[in-house]
């Protein structure tokens, strides 16, 4: 039931949008507008999910790497009794916080006693408060930050991959549909051609027995047809296919591939020439600020500049000043003064570093290394999408202007058809001209249907190159 509901739910968003039409046999034909093709396809197909999976993932990684800043808690607990005598015992929970600037802030009680402790532990109840500071290595970054930073831009760095993603198949969309609109475009040129000769053929059999036409013209007007029956049926066919093709983006939300209906026909083609033509500049800078591509090596490079500050931190010396202040019982700061604090802490200091620092200086050599790669591969990225979209801009205006220059040809190619016809019917020229005008009209006709459908192309290839399809 919930996959049937399902179904219904997608059904109606098509058919909201879709208007009605009905051909010469009265069947009802679904159009079906690029519009909400596009955005079936952008809310339920697999890529598109895929993608908005590693957004997520992503953010799964940032939430794991925020983990290292949580504040824990630990208990140590040891004691012996050995032969009736009470060895040790010695009780000691403690609270840590970690900072974000590398600064370890811990407080901790301890309850110790026995016969035999160690000369280090104070016996009973005692508290402390203390905390650790790395002044040199880790002060400025350190692992637990490096990694953290480099999450949440990986967040980002996914969501521009994930638009990256919607980019190319959206585009791989509608290719596939000006495909299906340009096979159901000729199919329709190559059945009108049919069923005007069709109407030719009978009169001129009405002709031939009327004494009017010689039976040679029975002969040609029926070749003349079933060569554009035999068209007709490879335009059905392509469409049909171009619709199987069609189908692969279809989906519904539960995953469910959804197959195109066979009574669906695409918007008509003229639609697209009524738009306006994008403006060269403006796909450059949309192309430049805002390409998703190049957004995630943007993202990449902060991550390695992270990586880089991080390496550094190798070349300099551990020094870590540590501190706690301590207090009989629980309560560590009862009584704090300036000569409680003379007589009552812990002090010490790590300090160590690699004499030579081979592995430091190499380290933070290869992160310097990796991030001019990173900035050549962004440079080269740069020039190639700028070149694509000049590339994709220059056969817009080609193609538009070969519309133009093939749609008047076709204008009076049909003039010369319609006088032909009429010359025709006059008995003042013969079927095989006619013939010849009207073949040379269907294959005008079929270049102005080929050249909208490649304009049509440039024009979806252009906002591609520019990062723009989402």
């Amino acid at each position: 039931m919930k996959q049937r509901r399902i179904c219904w739910v997608i059904l109606g968003v098509l058919a909201s949008s879709w208007g009605w039409a009905q051909n010469r046999t009265d069947s009802v034909l679904t159009i079906f507008k690029m519009e909400s093709f596009i955005e079936v396809v952008r809310s339920f197909h697999p890529v598109v999910q895929q993608a908005q999976l590693d957004v997520e993932m992503a953010k799964a990684a940032r939430l794991s790497a925020r983990g290292a800043f949580d504040p824990s808690f630990y208990l140590s607990t040891d004691q012996k009794t050995f032969d009736g005598k009470n060895y040790f015992i010695y009780t000691n929970p403690e609270l840590k916080i970690p900072t974000w600037y590398g600064v370890e802030v811990k407080a901790g009680l301890e309850n110790n006693g026995g016969f035999f402790t160690s000369n280090e532990v104070t016996l009973g109840k005692t508290s402390y408060l203390g905390v650790s500071v790395p002044l040199a290595k880790n002060l400025v970054m350190d692992r637990r930050r490096a990694v953290l930073q480099q999450a949440k831009i990986f967040v980002q760095q996914s969501e521009a991959d994930r638009l990256n993603q919607v980019n190319d198949i959206l585009l791989d969309a509608y290719v596939a549909y000006l495909d299906w609109q340009t096979r159901y475009q000729f199919f329709q040129v190559v059945r009108n051609a049919v069923q005007v000769n069709e109407a030719r053929f009978n009169l001129v059999k009405i002709a031939y027995r009327q004494g009017d036409r010689p039976a040679i013209d029975t002969v040609e007007a029926l070749a003349q047809l079933q060569n554009f029956q035999f068209l007709e049926q490879e335009a059905f066919l392509r469409f049909k296919n171009a619709g199987l093709e069609l189908s692969n983006f279809l989906w519904l939300a539960n995953n469910q591939p959804y197959e195109l209906p066979s009574n669906a026909v695409p918007e008509p083609q003229a639609v697209v020439m009524n738009q306006p033509m994008p403006l060269e500049d403006e796909l450059l800078q949309a192309a430049r600020s805002n390409h998703p591509k190049l957004r995630s090596f943007d993202f990449k490079i902060q991550s390695l500049e992270v990586e880089r500050k991080l390496k550094f931190q190798s070349l300099l010396p551990t020094f870590n000043v540590k501190t706690n202040l301590l207090n009989k019982g629980y309560n560590v700061l009862k009584g704090v003064d300036a000569a409680f604090l003379e007589n009552n802490y812990k002090f010490g200091i790590d300090l160590g570093m690699p004499l030579r620092l081979s592995e430091g200086r190499g380290e933070y050599r290869r992160a310097k290394i990796k991030l001019r790669e990173a900035r050549f591969d962004v440079n080269l990225l740069q020039v190639q999408i700028a070149n694509k979209v000049r590339s994709y801009y220059n056969e817009i205006i080609g193609f538009r202007q070969q519309v133009n220059t093939m749609d008047a040809a076709l204008r009076n190619y049909q003039t010369l058809l319609r006088g032909e016809d009429v010359r025709f019917r006059n008995g003042e020229s013969s079927l095989f001209i006619l013939n010849a005008r009207e073949n040379k009209v269907l294959e005008t006709q079929q270049k102005v249907v080929e050249l909208i459908f490649k304009y049509s192309k440039s024009l979806v290839s252009a906002q591609w190159a520019a990062g723009q399809l989402r």
